[in-house]
């Protein structure tokens, strides 16, 4: 598929994602995956639940970049089976995994050398009555949120 640049594009990355995402949440592996990994957590704690996914993907998947000029993005399964993928593969696996046990999600599109201008995509996922940022392609919390983007595209629920 061919992606207009700008803006544009990054609208329609985001609602791929959010397709790969709505196909995958019901994918029986996808489910399995998410159901283990919240198993030992305590019953009904959304927090609890939310960041075991997110460690997981944090700790399990590694960031490899794209093809050398070239914007791809993999399948939630495709992320899962390989462990490998760049932020939109790990997002679009880490909200895969938190819709297939019941969270909602959404996608952060951020750009921090130009305005208008993207380069890295996070998550939120609404838990306990607020978005909760969620980026597991860097070594920090649950809840941090890369600082200072100068372009900001939050999609939209």
């Amino acid at each position: 598929m061919t992606i207009p640049g700008g803006v544009p594009g990054v609208r329609r990355t985001l609602d791929t994602m959010r397709a790969l995402v709505r196909a995958f949440r019901v994918a029986p592996e996808l489910r399995q995956a998410a159901t283990s990994i919240v198993f030992t957590t305590p019953e009904r704690d959304a927090f609890s639940e939310a960041r075991a996914l997110f460690s997981w993907v944090q700790s399990h998947v590694r960031y490899v970049r794209d093809v050398h000029e070239v914007e791809t993005l993999s399948t939630p399964l495709v992320t899962l089976r390989g462990r490998i993928g760049d932020c939109d593969d790990q997002v679009t696996l880490l909200a895969t995994l938190l819709e297939a046990v019941g969270y909602p999600t959404r996608f952060i599109a951020a750009g921090y050398y130009e305005a208008g201008a993207f380069d890295h995509v996070y998550m939120q996922a609404f838990l306990g009555g607020d978005w909760v940022d969620m980026d597991p392609t860097e070594p920090n919390p649950m809840g941090w949120a890369p600082p200072d983007p100068v372009a900001l595209l939050i999609e939209r629920v």
